[in-house]
């Protein structure tokens, strides 16, 4: 063989080889695009069988576009964002009955109440989830029992029962799946 066909015939070999390479990591990065498949959906299924809300887990999670690829930590930090967007949700139907004129005592105190949970709750069970769950469960439980407090301040004749059961129905399923990790 001579020099030119040596140095020919590496040149071809190096070609095909970046070619390769370039399909190779084409490939890689298409990959990211995720296509839901059954399969992501079982350790979620299994998760919330173990919930005392099963459907609500199901509906909640399934609802959620972190939720096919999250462990099950990630599965509790998901109904932990749930548990401060029904807060949020509390806050300003609260603001509205007082614009109403509704029992200001009871609904002020209500506020309170979901302000906590706000404030301090959600920032705990946030942080605790992947460090010490036992202060995540702490804090989701706190939740359920705020939105009891506030439901127990009207003596059965609650503008908030909706809300409140609400928040107590997430914060118990999000609680089970903490557990799951303590």
């Amino acid at each position: 063989m001579r020099f030119p066909d040596i140095v020919s015939h590496s040149h071809k070999r190096t070609s095909i080889i970046c070619s390769i390479l370039v399909v190779a990591i084409i490939s890689m990065s298409a990959c990211h695009c995720r296509v839901l498949q059954p399969n992501d959906l079982k350790l979620i299924e299994e998760t919330c069988k173990r919930t005392p809300k099963p459907n609500l887990c199901l509906q909640l999670l399934k609802g959620d576009p972190r939720a096919p690829s999250a462990d099950i930590a990630g599965l509790a930090l998901i109904l932990v964002d749930v548990i401060q967007a029904k807060a949020n949700e509390a806050e300003k139907t609260i603001k509205q009955l007082l614009k109403q004129g509704g029992n200001k005592k009871a609904l002020s105190e209500c506020a309170v109440d979901y302000k906590r949970i706000l404030i301090l709750d959600i920032p705990e069970a946030t942080r605790a989830v992947r460090g010490d769950p036992k202060f995540a469960d702490d804090a989701v439980s706190d939740c359920a029992v705020e939105a009891d407090i506030c439901e127990n301040r009207f003596n059965g004749k609650s503008p908030l029962t909706h809300v409140n059961n609400g928040m107590r129905d997430v914060a118990n399923v999000a609680r089970a799946i903490i557990r799951i990790l303590l």
